[in-house]
């Protein structure tokens, strides 16, 4: 069997476990071996490197003839701790295939396991109950590795070697033959979880009673998955019985599937399958099928199916990404904070959002700003700036939670928090607490942060009319500047936009600012640049019914200049000189030039979506060109929209541009 196991997982040697020969006789069998005693003895030890080196040497010492190989493990697969499977271990709980629990008993337990907060709590669970079903058995295994796993590793490696989770162990391998299909790829995955040896004489067994189950081809779509799963885990995407799972699956209609069967697809494809394109019909199947069920999913299954399609970039899903927002709508109050947190991320990696969403939101935000885990809270407020949301209530709450919370925060938290804020260009009733707390933060743990974590707060600071200047300052540092190259792969465009906007602010609006310059190698001629920008290109619908108004005002078209690049790294819309005498000037003169007019031709996107407020960016640059000498007059598209005919257009045009003048007809 193990013979069999190896030739199916080739890959086993290639993630980090080398087998040697052993110096003397190897045991041929796996199981039981016993002592002149007559006591059993463990030879199937579940345990990392050093401690599985001990084991051998007092086996050998104790077997006298009878040894085992070693096993040398490297990072990829650690083994936890020892855990030795001995027929006398303490609890006197059993697994029974006869006389299974009830349901309603099953479920019992499931709601019991779910409340435990710590291991011991499972263990003193599991020995009050003398009866339990296999997959009862591998739901306790998975709660432990719940409590435990952190990262690559258990918190506690000693947690294997208590006398119950030695006993389940013990029973589990002792009656893998008997285990249900469920129960033992349940069982199996737990393993795996909690880094057992593979080569253990469980993991061995587990696995091989697997390979045979699924040799008969009757495992259910749910129960493969969990199976993939696990192999996964143990012999990368290169083995054979993974390979074999997944062509089994691939028979089977998606139409067909159960909603659970149908949530552990895509939860296993999203373990690493389903990457760089493959299995794209049966991903595009599963989809058609999950939109027609969406509408039964629980919270968990909204999160967890949004994640999946995240992780496998299914950009092409948008009508299922839709109606999961639908379904999220009525699980925002009940989501956990985990779950909202993917639920928001997901929501903002697909660019959608949607009325009744919203509406939810700010109706839930209000109760959990002050409870919910710090990176839920800022997810709330990165959602709602990234989809250019402005809603006071979510702001207000959130801000208010900033002013008790934040130092519990991260830099990263407290920055895309601020960030929000300056973006939607919003400042909270409570915008000098906050700010102060900014200011402390800033003052105690302005080493804590990474040079362009900071580089964002500090921006996003100036484009609500917040001058932190000691520490903007600290930024055109030569040190500083530095660090923010050596991070990532120098200097992007975006960078050197934020340092030049962030110097002319100092320049325009903190006259009293003595600090250092910033050298013109860091600094960009303009802000308008593709992809992300510091300012919004203009409509260009908008812009040509706006340039048709002008040429029937101004009688013709050389009497303004458009999308004109200032020496202050603006892009004017429209420029418009006038002489001393008020005179519209040619676009093209130089001298003489009395005062200059910047039209700012404002579509949708320079505002937030739900108000008519315009975005941080906009309202700066407006800030920065009146401070410039610019005389700004703003063509919002809500108003510049309802004018019907050209009549109405040239007479809009001259109330805003030449407000005091008659004007002339040509």
């Amino acid at each position: 069997m193990a013979l069999k196991l190896i030739q199916r997982c080739p890959l086993l040697g290639q993630i980090g476990i080398q087998r040697y020969p052993a110096v003397g006789p190897v045991c041929t069998t796996r199981l039981l071996s016993f002592s002149s005693q007559g006591l059993p003895l463990c030879v199937a030890c579940l345990c990392t490197s050093a401690i599985q080196r001990q084991c051998s040497k007092k086996l050998q010492s104790a077997c006298g003839i009878r040894s085992l190989t070693t096993i040398v493990k490297e990072p990829t697969f650690v083994a936890s701790s020892s855990v030795g499977l001995h027929r006398d271990s303490g609890p006197r709980f059993r697994l029974t295939q006869l006389h299974r629990p009830t349901a309603a008993e099953e479920q019992a337990f499931q709601q019991r396991l779910g409340s435990c907060s710590s291991s011991r709590q499972v263990f003193t669970l599991l020995r009050t109950v003398e009866i339990i079903s296999d997959t009862m058995a591998a739901a306790a295994l998975h709660r432990v590795a719940d409590l435990e796993q952190e990262g690559n590793s258990l918190k506690d490696p000693t947690v294997l070697e208590k006398d119950t989770i030695r006993a389940l162990c013990f029973q589990l391998e002792q009656d893998s033959g008997r285990l249900t299909d469920a129960g033992l790829v349940s069982a199996l995955l737990a393993c795996t979880r909690l880094f057992l040896d593979p080569w253990s004489t469980l993991m061995v067994r587990l696995v091989s009673e697997s390979q045979e189950r699924l040799d008969r081809g009757q495992m259910s779509v749910g129960q493969l998955c969990t199976l993939g799963q696990a192999m996964l885990a143990v012999g990368g995407p290169g083995c054979m019985m993974l390979e074999q799972v997944m062509e089994q699956i691939q028979k089977q209609e998606p139409a067909k599937w159960s909603l659970a069967d149908l949530i552990a697809a895509y939860r296993f494809l999203q373990g690493g399958v389903g990457e760089y394109g493959k299995f794209r019909n049966l991903l595009n199947a599963m989809h058609t099928h999950a939109v027609r069920v969406t509408s039964r999913m629980d919270p968990p299954a909204v999160s967890g199916l949004l994640s999946a399609l995240v992780t496998l970039n299914q950009t092409q899903a948008m009508p299922l990404v839709i109606n999961l927002c639908k379904q999220a709508v009525r699980h925002v109050p009940h989501f956990t904070d985990e779950e909202l947190t993917i639920v928001l991320g997901a929501l903002m990696h697909f660019g959608h959002s949607d009325h009744y969403f919203v509406e939810a939101m700010e109706r839930y935000v209000p109760t959990m700003a002050f409870t919910s885990h710090p990176e839920t809270v800022t997810k709330v407020a990165q959602f709602f700036g990234r989809r250019n949301i402005l809603s006071p209530t979510v702001f207000d709450a959130v801000a208010e939670s900033f002013v008790y919370r934040a130092d519990d925060y991260s830099t990263s938290q407290v920055a895309r928090q601020i960030m929000a804020l300056g973006k939607l260009g919003y400042l909270p009733p409570n915008a000098g607490e906050v700010f102060r707390k900014v200011e402390t933060i800033l003052r105690t743990r302005f080493s804590h942060f990474q040079p362009r974590t900071l580089l964002n707060l500090l921006h996003s600071c100036t484009l609500v009319e917040r001058f932190p200047v000691n520490f903007v300052s600290k930024v055109f540092s030569s040190y500083f500047l530095q660090q923010l190259q050596e991070q990532g792969t120098g200097m992007d465009r975006i960078v050197l936009a934020q340092l030049t906007q962030l110097y002319m602010t100092l320049k325009l609006e903190c006259p009293f600012y003595e600090g250092p310059r910033l050298l013109p190698k860091y600094r960009v001629k303009s802000f308008l640049m593709s992809g992300r920008s510091l300012e919004t290109p203009v409509d260009a619908h908008l812009y040509n019914s706006v340039k048709n108004g002008l040429v029937d005002l101004l009688g013709a078209r050389s009497y303004f200049g458009s999308k004109v690049l200032t020496p202050y790294c603006y892009t004017l819309d429209v420029e418009i000189k006038l002489d001393e005498e008020g005179y519209v000037l040619p676009a093209s003169h130089i001298d003489e030039v009395y005062k200059r007019i910047a039209l700012c031709i404002d579509g949708q996107k320079r505002f937030t979506t739900n108000t008519r407020q315009l975005l941080g960016k906009e309202a700066i640059k407006q800030r920065h060109l009146r401070l410039l000498g610019y005389e700004v007059v703003q063509i919002p598209y809500y108003e510049f929209e309802k004018l019907q005919n050209k009549t109405s257009v040239v007479e809009y045009l001259h109330q805003r541009i030449f407000p005091h003048t008659y004007r002339l007809s040509w």
